[in-house]
């Protein structure tokens, strides 16, 4: 399966913050945590769309279409288990209909989209055996928070870069 390029959504420090909480209760009660993940750009992010090919003429698209919006609040509410034998346990995220309708559209146009439709989410720990589910449920809790988005970023794992394209982050590399 080839790495795939994404579009993302990052939290602001407050919101950075809270999912890091999540992931150190997780790490805490000895279960698998995107603490764990130990690569540079591993952070909290609400992906918007993730395929083998990101272009230039999707980056621009993406800027038309979310840069405007930036910063949005989105409530990050209940936990979903994705997966089989092995679960990836997130926290859902509900948002404006102005971003999924912006997203939808940015998701339209760019081939082979690694997921049809979009499932707005916060990854908190990958590959959790399924038994283990009730104890990650019980440690995360059912406290809703409000996130403040503020910066768009690309992911070239074929480069090894990460760019802002909107946002407070640094600046884009060229």
């Amino acid at each position: 399966m080839p790495r795939l390029h994404a579009l993302e959504l990052l939290p602001d420090v407050a919101g950075d913050e809270s999912v890091r909480r999540d992931w150190q209760a997780l790490r805490d009660a000895g279960l698998p945590s995107q603490l764990d993940h130990r690569g540079t750009t591993n952070g909290p992010h609400l992906t918007l769309v993730a395929a083998p090919v990101l272009g230039p003429a999707d980056d621009e698209r993406a800027l038309a279409l979310l840069a405007p919006l930036l910063p949005v609040e989105v409530r990050v509410a209940g936990v979903a288990l994705l997966g089989g034998s092995r679960v990836t346990v997130a926290r859902l995220v509900d948002v404006p209909d102005a971003l999924a309708r912006a997203v939808l559209d940015l998701r339209r146009d760019v081939a082979d989209v690694q997921h049809p439709g979009w499932l707005p989410h916060v990854t908190l720990g990958r590959r959790i055996p399924r038994s283990e589910a009730p104890a990650a449920l019980a440690v995360l809790g059912h406290a809703d928070v409000v996130l403040r988005l503020d910066t768009l970023r690309r992911w070239d794992p074929d480069a090894g870069v990460v760019g802002t394209l909107a946002g407070p982050g640094p600046a884009r590399p060229d």
